[in-house]
C-alpha cells in the first residue's frame, strides 16, 4: 500500500483469500464478541483456509497466553494453533530482548500471558520492585489486578527502571460493556512517576515486526473493526487492510477517519474476505459504487441512488476522504447514512 493519501475504497477483481496469502485477523469485534462467534466468521474463516489462505489471530490483549487463545478459537469451531496466535506480550517480550542482557529480571504487572512471553525470550519475570528487575513492564492482567502492582511499577520507574507497555488501548470490551484497558493502567503509572512507556501493540511498528516475523506473511491484509489500533496499524506497516462492520467503529467514525485511519476496503463481515469489492469509481463530481452516487456538499455528503446499502457506504467514503484530503471530514453525513440504515 502507498503511503499517499487514501481518497477511496479500492477494489478487487479477486476474492480477498486469493489476493492476499495471509489474514491477520483481530479478535474482539472481528471472530468474536463477549467470547461468542460473531455472525459468519467461523464458515467464512473456514472457506478462506480451505482456498489457501493462511490465518493469524492478532491481539493487542497481553493477558491470554497463545494456547488459551488458540484452545478458545477451536472450541467455537476455528481450528487453531498457538503458533497462529500473536499478541502484543510477544512483540513486548521481543522489544524488551532487543534491549537488556540474556535472564535479565523483569518486573511484571499483568497476566500469565506476559510471563510466558518473557520466557520465550529468556528473560525472568519477577513480582517486586526489590529484585532489583532491569525492566518493568505493563500488560492488561484482567479485572482483579490490585492496585498494588501500580504501586510496585511506579517504584521501580521512579528509580530509573526503563518501563515498557504491551499496548495503550484505553478500553476492552467484555460481555457486561466496555471496560477500562491496560492503556488506562498505563495512565495510572505515568501520573505517578511523570514516565512514558516503549510500547510494543497495535498501530505501533514493534508489533507489525512481530506479526510478520511469526507468519512469513508475503502479501499480508489486516482485518479488524478499530480505526486507530488495526487499520492504523497496517497504514503504519504500509499493508492493506480490510474494515469489518461487527465491532466498534461506524459509517460515522468511517466517513470522518483521517488518512492513517481509512482501510483498503470496507465490508459488513468477514464474509468480505471470500468475495471481490467493487470499484467505487468518478461520477461527475461526485463518486459511484453499485447503485449509489455520493457527493460532498457545502455542509453536508449527499447520497442519491439505491442498491446495496455497503456499496453506498463505499461511495460516500469517496466523497467525504476525497474533500477532506489530508485531514479528518467534518460534512454531515447523517441523513446519507440513515439512508442506507448504518
Amino acid at each position: 500500500m502507498s503511503q499517499s493519501v487514501r481518497t477511496r475504497p479500492e477494489g478487487s477483481g479477486r476474492p480477498l483469500s486469493e489476493a492476499y496469502d495471509t489474514a491477520l485477523l483481530d479478535l474482539d469485534g472481528v471472530v468474536y464478541a463477549g467470547g461468542e462467534a460473531i455472525a459468519h466468521a467461523v464458515d467464512s474463516l473456514a472457506v478462506a483456509r480451505a482456498e489457501g489462505m493462511h490465518l493469524a489471530y492478532v491481539t493487542n490483549n497481553a493477558l491470554r497466553t497463545p494456547d488459551t487463545v488458540a484452545g478458545h478459537l477451536t472450541e467455537l469451531g476455528i481450528p487453531t494453533a498457538a503458533g497462529d496466535v500473536i499478541t502484543s506480550a510477544q512483540a513486548v517480550a521481543r522489544l524488551i530482548s532487543e534491549q537488556v542482557p540474556a535472564g535479565a529480571k523483569v518486573l511484571v504487572i499483568g497476566g500469565e500471558g506476559l510471563r510466558v512471553a518473557l520466557r520465550e525470550r529468556g528473560l525472568t519475570p519477577v513480582e517486586s520492585a526489590d529484585d532489583d528487575p532491569v525492566a518493568v513492564v505493563q500488560g492488561y492482567g484482567g479485572p482483579d489486578l490490585t492496585w498494588g502492582r501500580f504501586a510496585e511499577a511506579s517504584y521501580a520507574v521512579a528509580r530509573g527502571v526503563p518501563w515498557f507497555a504491551s499496548n495503550t488501548d484505553l478500553t476492552i470490551p467484555s460481555g457486561r460493556g466496555i471496560a477500562p484497558g491496560n492503556g488506562a493502567a498505563v495512565e495510572v503509572v505515568r501520573i505517578a512517576t511523570g514516565a512514558e512507556p516503549q510500547v510494543a501493540g497495535k498501530p505501533l511498528p514493534p508489533m507489525h515486526k512481530e506479526t510478520i516475523l511469526r507468519t512469513g506473511a508475503e502479501r499480508p491484509l489486516v482485518v479488524g473493526d478499530r480505526l486507530d489500533t488495526d487499520i492504523e496499524g497496517a497504514f503504519n506497516g504500509e499493508v492493506d487492510s480490510l474494515l469489518v462492520l461487527t465491532g466498534v467503529t461506524d459509517g460515522a467514525l468511517l466517513l470522518a477517519a483521517p488518512p492513517q485511519h481509512r482501510p483498503t476496503y470496507v465490508d459488513a463481515d468477514l464474509r468480505g474476505l471470500l468475495t471481490g469489492q467493487p470499484e467505487v469509481t468518478e461520477a461527475g463530481d461526485g463518486f459511484r459504487c453499485g447503485g449509489w452516487t455520493a457527493t460532498a456538499g457545502a455542509e453536508r455528503l449527499e447520497l442519491t441512488g439505491d442498491g446495496e446499502p455497503l456499496d453506498g457506504l463505499r461511495a460516500l467514503c469517496a466523497a467525504a476522504w476525497t474533500a477532506a484530503g489530508e485531514g479528518a471530514c467534518t460534512l454531515d453525513g447523517g441523513k446519507a447514512l440513515a439512508r442506507l440504515g448504518l
